[in-house]
């Protein structure tokens, strides 16, 4: 990029309001490759997306078809993650799960954020009984740890893909809704919003094209952060059999497959593992340097 280039998207007086959303996303992309860590997770998020976009082309096996005489092979040149108990390889399951993974992450995303953003919204623009009601639905969510009440959705919806991101995403809008609740109560009294409302906008108008706005930085901080943690809660839904169901290649449940044969052929249960570790590492480094970029008291604080 050249210096003028460069001088056009920094300018402090833009002349256009895309000139300064461009200016905004440059400063954000230019803070987040200075932090070396939130580089590192975003490498690891590209390479998750790149392995489900190309699975059938990058996978050297098909990760359904196996044959029982390479049944529980260590890894070798040939199989580089080893085989399962039917002969499958492990290296072509994990790359087609990393897609039943990232559906579940987006998905569950896509269903829960807006979902607690639309509520905490509301719940912080009108207060008063709406907001009791509102929160005191949301307390009783939170109150509950989320692993335990996404098995209790999942054990009535039954088992599969489209439960567990049904039950994920029922126990993960209430953090949205607490945070965007705190962010409206900040300015739903501002001049912006009286003048709004001098104006004639009403109430969905204004939540809609001024507060959730406002909101959305640092719920998207927290979507990222989050990530990890749907991760975790479907590779465990996975594990006890409530998750995908065989022979779909899901992270947690290969490694429910895995553990009969923990102590002598430890690649079954750990390869999956190990990638359920290092997608969970990405979306914290990446969350965490995120976080740094968009906070504003991190901003104040430097």
């Amino acid at each position: 990029m050249n210096a003028l280039s460069r001088n056009w998207l920094l300018s402090e007086e833009p002349e256009t309001r895309a000139q300064a959303r461009l200016g905004q996303f440059y400063r954000l992309c230019r803070a987040l490759f200075r932090n070396p860590l939130a580089m590192v997770g975003l490498a690891i998020i590209a390479g998750l997306l790149l392995v489900a976009a190309f699975a059938p082309l990058i996978a050297p096996f098909s990760p359904f078809e196996g044959s029982l005489q390479n049944r529980l092979q260590p890894p070798s040149a040939t199989h580089w993650m080893g085989t399962d108990e039917l002969g499958r390889d492990i290296l072509s399951r994990v790359i087609h799960g990393a897609r039943i993974t990232l559906v579940i992450v987006l998905l569950v995303a896509v269903i829960a954020a807006p979902l607690g953003l639309i509520i905490g919204a509301v719940s912080g623009y009108f207060g008063g009984w709406a907001d009791r009601l509102l929160m005191g639905v949301t307390d009783i969510f939170l109150s509950m740890p989320r692993l335990i009440l996404a098995l209790a959705f999942v054990a009535a919806l039954g088992p599969g893909i489209e439960n567990a991101v049904i039950a994920i995403a029922i126990t993960a809008w209430p953090v949205y809704a607490r945070i965007a609740r705190a962010e409206t109560l900040t300015f739903r009294n501002a001049d912006f919003i009286a003048a709004a409302r001098m104006q004639g906008a009403g109430p969905v108008r204004i939540i809609g094209r001024h507060v959730l706005p406002l909101c959305l930085s640092s719920c998207i901080v927290r979507v990222t952060l989050d990530m990890a943690g749907i991760i975790l809660t479907a590779a465990g839904l996975g594990f006890l059999g409530l998750g995908a169901q065989p022979p779909l290649p899901e992270w947690g449940a290969m490694i429910s497959r895995g553990r009969a044969f923990i102590l002598d052929q430890w690649w079954v249960a750990t390869m999956p593992g190990f990638a359920i570790v290092v997608v969970s590492l990405g979306f914290c480094l990446f969350g965490d340097g995120l976080r740094d970029v968009l906070d504003p008291r991190g901003k104040a604080k430097s």
